[in-house]
């Protein structure tokens, strides 16, 4: 996945949540990455900004459709 054309299609208070919101995209073949500076989650209480979750720039707004659905 090229960086220079992602965007964030959600911010999660946890990797937890993130990864599972990452699944429900993976699940409707939208490819996403899950972005925290936690050190390679050795120090999670590093989230204080959230735990970002990118996609393709061209995926967003399905990826947006999908996570909210998940609410």
């Amino acid at each position: 996945m090229n960086d220079s054309n992602l965007v964030a299609a959600g911010t999660y208070p946890n990797r937890i949540e993130a990864e599972l919101a990452q699944s429900a995209l993976a699940a409707a073949e939208i490819e996403a990455m899950v972005s925290a500076d936690d050190a390679g989650g050795t120090q999670p209480g590093l989230w204080m900004g959230g735990v970002r979750l990118l996609v393709r720039a061209e995926d967003a707004e399905q990826a947006a459709k999908i996570l909210n659905q998940s609410k």
